[in-house]
Protein backbone atom coordinates (compact mmCIF):
# COMPACT_ATOMS: atom_id res chain seq x y z
CA UNK A 1 0.00 0.00 0.00
CA UNK A 2 1.07 3.43 -0.97
CA UNK A 3 1.51 5.77 1.94
CA UNK A 4 -0.65 9.11 0.86
CA UNK A 5 0.14 12.51 1.59
CA UNK A 6 -3.53 13.53 2.33
CA UNK A 7 -5.03 17.16 2.50
CA UNK A 8 -8.69 17.00 3.63
CA UNK A 9 -11.10 19.96 2.54
CA UNK A 10 -13.95 20.75 4.08
CA UNK A 11 -16.85 22.10 2.10
CA UNK A 12 -20.25 23.27 4.77
CA UNK A 13 -22.74 23.96 1.44
CA UNK A 14 -26.02 23.18 1.12
CA UNK A 15 -27.06 25.94 -1.08
CA UNK A 16 -27.11 23.45 -4.12
CA UNK A 17 -30.64 21.40 -2.53
CA UNK A 18 -33.48 22.66 -0.07
CA UNK A 19 -33.19 20.88 2.54
CA UNK A 20 -31.07 22.45 5.64
CA UNK A 21 -28.30 20.43 7.39
CA UNK A 22 -26.11 18.93 5.07
CA UNK A 23 -23.57 21.99 5.68
CA UNK A 24 -22.93 20.51 9.05
CA UNK A 25 -21.66 17.20 6.98
CA UNK A 26 -18.08 18.13 7.15
CA UNK A 27 -18.04 18.60 11.07
CA UNK A 28 -20.08 15.40 11.20
CA UNK A 29 -17.75 13.70 9.23
CA UNK A 30 -14.75 14.96 11.38
CA UNK A 31 -16.16 14.45 14.72
CA UNK A 32 -16.38 10.07 13.40
CA UNK A 33 -12.99 10.09 13.70
CA UNK A 34 -11.99 10.90 9.86
CA UNK A 35 -8.35 11.90 10.12
CA UNK A 36 -7.61 9.46 13.25
CA UNK A 37 -9.24 6.63 10.97
CA UNK A 38 -6.75 7.41 7.98
CA UNK A 39 -4.26 8.03 10.40
CA UNK A 40 -3.99 5.00 11.75
CA UNK A 41 -3.51 2.94 8.42
CA UNK A 42 -0.59 4.92 8.16
CA UNK A 43 -1.02 8.33 5.94
CA UNK A 44 -0.55 11.55 6.80
CA UNK A 45 -3.63 13.75 6.73
CA UNK A 46 -3.41 17.74 7.08
CA UNK A 47 -6.76 19.33 7.87
CA UNK A 48 -6.67 22.21 5.57
CA UNK A 49 -10.39 23.24 6.79
CA UNK A 50 -13.58 24.13 5.68
CA UNK A 51 -13.70 26.51 2.74
CA UNK A 52 -15.42 29.51 3.18
CA UNK A 53 -19.69 29.89 2.13
CA UNK A 54 -21.46 33.09 2.20
CA UNK A 55 -24.69 33.00 4.52
CA UNK A 56 -27.88 33.81 3.39
CA UNK A 57 -31.39 34.34 5.36
CA UNK A 58 -33.26 32.70 2.59
CA UNK A 59 -33.14 30.80 -0.47
CA UNK A 60 -33.36 32.41 -3.49
CA UNK A 61 -34.42 31.24 -6.96
CA UNK A 62 -32.43 32.46 -10.05
CA UNK A 63 -33.83 33.62 -13.10
CA UNK A 64 -32.22 30.55 -14.63
CA UNK A 65 -34.35 28.33 -12.79
CA UNK A 66 -31.21 27.65 -10.74
CA UNK A 67 -31.51 27.92 -6.61
CA UNK A 68 -29.14 30.05 -4.70
CA UNK A 69 -26.65 30.27 -8.08
CA UNK A 70 -23.83 33.09 -6.92
CA UNK A 71 -23.78 31.23 -3.69
CA UNK A 72 -22.77 27.88 -5.46
CA UNK A 73 -20.91 29.57 -7.75
CA UNK A 74 -18.61 31.55 -4.87
CA UNK A 75 -18.34 28.29 -2.80
CA UNK A 76 -17.04 26.08 -5.51
CA UNK A 77 -14.93 28.83 -7.17
CA UNK A 78 -12.87 28.85 -3.90
CA UNK A 79 -12.98 25.09 -3.78
CA UNK A 80 -10.98 24.75 -7.38
CA UNK A 81 -8.73 27.08 -5.96
CA UNK A 82 -8.03 25.23 -3.31
CA UNK A 83 -8.13 21.35 -5.06
CA UNK A 84 -5.89 23.12 -7.41
CA UNK A 85 -3.60 24.12 -4.57
CA UNK A 86 -3.15 20.34 -3.09
CA UNK A 87 -2.69 19.03 -6.50
CA UNK A 88 0.14 21.31 -7.90
CA UNK A 89 1.95 20.35 -4.15
CA UNK A 90 1.50 16.26 -4.93
CA UNK A 91 -1.19 16.04 -2.61
CA UNK A 92 -4.23 13.54 -2.04
CA UNK A 93 -7.03 15.63 -1.92
CA UNK A 94 -9.87 14.31 0.19
CA UNK A 95 -12.88 16.50 0.01
CA UNK A 96 -15.91 16.37 2.45
CA UNK A 97 -19.24 17.97 1.80
CA UNK A 98 -21.45 19.55 1.69
CA UNK A 99 -24.19 19.21 -1.12
CA UNK A 100 -23.05 17.13 -4.04
CA UNK A 101 -22.93 20.58 -6.05
CA UNK A 102 -19.66 20.68 -4.31
CA UNK A 103 -18.08 18.09 -6.92
CA UNK A 104 -18.29 21.08 -9.60
CA UNK A 105 -15.67 22.53 -7.65
CA UNK A 106 -13.54 19.57 -6.70
CA UNK A 107 -13.88 18.99 -10.29
CA UNK A 108 -12.86 22.23 -12.00
CA UNK A 109 -9.65 22.10 -9.43
CA UNK A 110 -8.53 18.53 -10.21
CA UNK A 111 -8.19 20.08 -14.44
CA UNK A 112 -5.47 21.88 -13.63
CA UNK A 113 -3.75 18.60 -13.33
CA UNK A 114 -5.65 15.94 -15.01
CA UNK A 115 -6.64 16.16 -18.16
CA UNK A 116 -8.38 12.91 -18.91
CA UNK A 117 -9.32 12.78 -15.70
CA UNK A 118 -11.87 9.40 -14.77
CA UNK A 119 -14.82 9.82 -12.63
CA UNK A 120 -16.88 6.72 -10.55
CA UNK A 121 -19.47 8.86 -9.08
CA UNK A 122 -20.96 6.44 -6.96
CA UNK A 123 -24.82 7.74 -6.22
CA UNK A 124 -28.31 6.85 -6.40
CA UNK A 125 -28.93 9.79 -8.90
CA UNK A 126 -27.30 11.08 -11.70
CA UNK A 127 -26.78 14.27 -11.13
CA UNK A 128 -27.23 14.70 -15.13
CA UNK A 129 -29.52 17.64 -15.21
CA UNK A 130 -29.56 20.88 -16.24
CA UNK A 131 -31.77 24.12 -15.89
CA UNK A 132 -33.88 22.86 -18.58
CA UNK A 133 -34.57 19.57 -17.67
CA UNK A 134 -34.14 19.54 -13.95
CA UNK A 135 -37.74 19.31 -11.97
CA UNK A 136 -36.38 21.55 -8.39
CA UNK A 137 -33.82 23.84 -9.92
CA UNK A 138 -31.20 22.30 -6.94
CA UNK A 139 -27.92 22.65 -8.25
CA UNK A 140 -27.00 19.30 -6.51
CA UNK A 141 -28.76 17.66 -9.43
CA UNK A 142 -26.17 19.21 -11.70
CA UNK A 143 -22.63 18.88 -11.33
CA UNK A 144 -21.90 15.91 -13.50
CA UNK A 145 -23.27 17.78 -15.74
CA UNK A 146 -21.98 21.03 -15.47
CA UNK A 147 -18.61 19.01 -15.30
CA UNK A 148 -18.55 17.84 -18.56
CA UNK A 149 -20.00 21.24 -20.11
CA UNK A 150 -23.37 21.08 -19.88
CA UNK A 151 -25.61 24.27 -18.43
CA UNK A 152 -25.56 27.43 -17.18
CA UNK A 153 -22.17 29.07 -18.20
CA UNK A 154 -21.18 30.59 -15.15
CA UNK A 155 -21.68 27.38 -13.86
CA UNK A 156 -19.34 25.48 -16.68
CA UNK A 157 -16.77 28.22 -16.88
CA UNK A 158 -15.66 27.96 -13.09
CA UNK A 159 -11.99 28.31 -12.14
CA UNK A 160 -11.36 27.45 -16.28
CA UNK A 161 -13.62 27.73 -19.05
CA UNK A 162 -15.36 24.26 -20.87
CA UNK A 163 -15.51 21.42 -19.88
CA UNK A 164 -13.74 19.96 -17.26
CA UNK A 165 -13.58 15.76 -18.12
CA UNK A 166 -15.08 13.93 -20.69
CA UNK A 167 -18.36 11.99 -20.56
CA UNK A 168 -16.95 8.80 -21.98
CA UNK A 169 -14.47 9.03 -18.99
CA UNK A 170 -17.36 8.97 -16.15
CA UNK A 171 -18.63 5.99 -14.55
CA UNK A 172 -21.87 5.54 -12.62
CA UNK A 173 -22.60 3.09 -10.18
CA UNK A 174 -25.78 2.44 -8.27
CA UNK A 175 -28.29 4.72 -10.20
CA UNK A 176 -31.88 4.11 -9.51
CA UNK A 177 -33.69 7.39 -9.31
CA UNK A 178 -33.10 9.33 -12.93
CA UNK A 179 -35.10 12.05 -14.64
CA UNK A 180 -36.94 10.93 -17.88
CA UNK A 181 -34.82 14.13 -19.48
CA UNK A 182 -31.59 13.73 -17.57
CA UNK A 183 -31.80 9.82 -18.77
CA UNK A 184 -32.37 11.32 -22.66
CA UNK A 185 -28.68 13.32 -21.81
CA UNK A 186 -26.62 10.62 -20.60
CA UNK A 187 -27.46 8.41 -23.50
CA UNK A 188 -26.63 11.16 -26.03
CA UNK A 189 -23.28 11.97 -23.96
CA UNK A 190 -22.00 8.26 -23.90
CA UNK A 191 -22.00 7.87 -20.11
CA UNK A 192 -21.42 4.66 -18.79
CA UNK A 193 -23.92 3.59 -15.66
CA UNK A 194 -24.35 0.35 -13.48
CA UNK A 195 -27.64 0.44 -11.97
CA UNK A 196 -28.95 -1.48 -9.30
CA UNK A 197 -29.99 -3.86 -11.68
CA UNK A 198 -26.50 -4.89 -13.26
CA UNK A 199 -25.55 -4.66 -9.31
CA UNK A 200 -28.12 -6.81 -7.79
CA UNK A 201 -28.41 -9.63 -11.11
CA UNK A 202 -23.80 -9.99 -11.40
CA UNK A 203 -22.60 -8.72 -7.91
CA UNK A 204 -20.84 -5.64 -6.99
CA UNK A 205 -17.12 -7.53 -7.68
CA UNK A 206 -18.48 -7.65 -11.64
CA UNK A 207 -19.32 -3.86 -11.53
CA UNK A 208 -16.15 -2.88 -9.89
CA UNK A 209 -14.29 -5.00 -12.34
CA UNK A 210 -15.81 -3.80 -15.54
CA UNK A 211 -15.94 -0.60 -13.96
CA UNK A 212 -11.98 0.12 -13.88
CA UNK A 213 -10.97 -2.23 -16.83
CA UNK A 214 -13.60 0.73 -18.98
CA UNK A 215 -11.70 3.43 -17.32
CA UNK A 216 -8.09 1.45 -18.02
CA UNK A 217 -9.59 1.33 -21.55
CA UNK A 218 -9.88 5.32 -21.54
CA UNK A 219 -6.28 5.74 -21.05
CA UNK A 220 -7.54 7.66 -17.90
CA UNK A 221 -4.05 9.90 -16.35
CA UNK A 222 -6.11 9.62 -12.91
CA UNK A 223 -9.59 8.63 -11.12
CA UNK A 224 -11.94 10.55 -8.67
CA UNK A 225 -14.25 8.90 -7.00
CA UNK A 226 -17.07 11.09 -5.96
CA UNK A 227 -19.38 8.88 -3.17
CA UNK A 228 -22.93 10.49 -2.45
CA UNK A 229 -23.95 8.81 0.94
CA UNK A 230 -27.18 8.13 -0.81
CA UNK A 231 -25.61 5.67 -3.02
CA UNK A 232 -26.01 3.53 -0.24
CA UNK A 233 -29.43 1.88 1.01
CA UNK A 234 -30.77 4.42 3.41
CA UNK A 235 -31.09 1.42 6.11
CA UNK A 236 -27.70 1.96 6.58
CA UNK A 237 -26.91 5.76 5.58
CA UNK A 238 -30.34 7.35 6.78
CA UNK A 239 -29.19 11.33 7.09
CA UNK A 240 -29.35 12.09 4.02
CA UNK A 241 -31.23 14.24 1.93
CA UNK A 242 -33.03 12.20 -0.81
CA UNK A 243 -33.17 9.01 0.64
CA UNK A 244 -33.91 6.45 -2.63
CA UNK A 245 -35.17 2.65 -1.20
CA UNK A 246 -33.37 -0.56 -2.73
CA UNK A 247 -29.51 0.75 -2.77
CA UNK A 248 -26.11 -0.81 -2.25
CA UNK A 249 -25.80 -2.61 0.92
CA UNK A 250 -22.92 -1.71 3.54
CA UNK A 251 -21.55 -4.92 2.57
CA UNK A 252 -21.40 -4.05 -1.38
CA UNK A 253 -19.55 -0.26 -0.69
CA UNK A 254 -16.94 -1.72 1.74
CA UNK A 255 -16.04 -4.25 -1.20
CA UNK A 256 -16.49 -1.68 -3.66
CA UNK A 257 -14.31 0.67 -1.59
CA UNK A 258 -11.35 -2.10 -1.06
CA UNK A 259 -11.27 -2.79 -4.85
CA UNK A 260 -10.51 1.19 -5.63
CA UNK A 261 -8.07 0.85 -3.03
CA UNK A 262 -6.38 -2.40 -4.76
CA UNK A 263 -6.42 -0.86 -8.22
CA UNK A 264 -4.09 2.00 -7.39
CA UNK A 265 -6.26 4.22 -10.03
CA UNK A 266 -7.91 6.77 -7.03
CA UNK A 267 -6.40 9.88 -7.00
CA UNK A 268 -9.01 12.28 -5.14
CA UNK A 269 -11.98 11.60 -3.60
CA UNK A 270 -15.29 13.43 -2.00
CA UNK A 271 -17.62 12.19 0.18
CA UNK A 272 -21.12 13.93 0.00
CA UNK A 273 -24.55 15.00 1.38
CA UNK A 274 -24.15 13.38 5.00
CA UNK A 275 -26.84 15.73 6.71
CA UNK A 276 -26.74 15.24 10.76
CA UNK A 277 -30.02 16.78 11.17
CA UNK A 278 -31.68 13.51 9.34
CA UNK A 279 -29.43 11.15 10.71
CA UNK A 280 -29.76 8.93 14.10
CA UNK A 281 -26.88 9.37 16.11
CA UNK A 282 -24.22 10.18 13.51
CA UNK A 283 -24.75 6.82 11.84
CA UNK A 284 -24.52 8.54 8.28
CA UNK A 285 -20.89 9.91 9.03
CA UNK A 286 -19.63 6.47 10.65
CA UNK A 287 -20.34 4.71 7.75
CA UNK A 288 -18.45 7.42 5.22
CA UNK A 289 -15.31 6.77 7.75
CA UNK A 290 -15.50 3.48 7.75
CA UNK A 291 -15.44 3.50 3.87
CA UNK A 292 -12.67 5.39 3.89
CA UNK A 293 -11.10 3.02 6.10
CA UNK A 294 -11.43 1.00 2.81
CA UNK A 295 -10.48 2.93 0.55
CA UNK A 296 -7.44 4.10 1.74
CA UNK A 297 -6.34 0.46 2.70
CA UNK A 298 -7.80 -0.59 6.13
CA UNK A 299 -7.23 -4.62 5.94
CA UNK A 300 -8.84 -6.50 8.62
CA UNK A 301 -5.42 -8.67 9.15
Amino acid sequence: MQHLNISLIGVPLDFGQSRRGVDMGPSAIRYAGAVGRIESIGHQVTDEGDVQVSAVEQKRQSDSNLKNLDEVIQATTELARKVGEVVAAGRFPLVLGGDHSIAIGTLAGLSDKYKNLGVIWYDAHADFNTAETSPSGNIHGMPLAVSVGLGHESLVNIHSEGRKIKPENVVIIGARSVDPEERQLIKEQGVKVFTMHEIDRYGMTAVMEEALAYLRSCDVDGVHLSLDLDGLDPLYTPGVGTPVPGGISYRESHLAMEMLEDSGMITSAEFVEVNPILDEKNKTADVAVGLMGSLFGEKLL
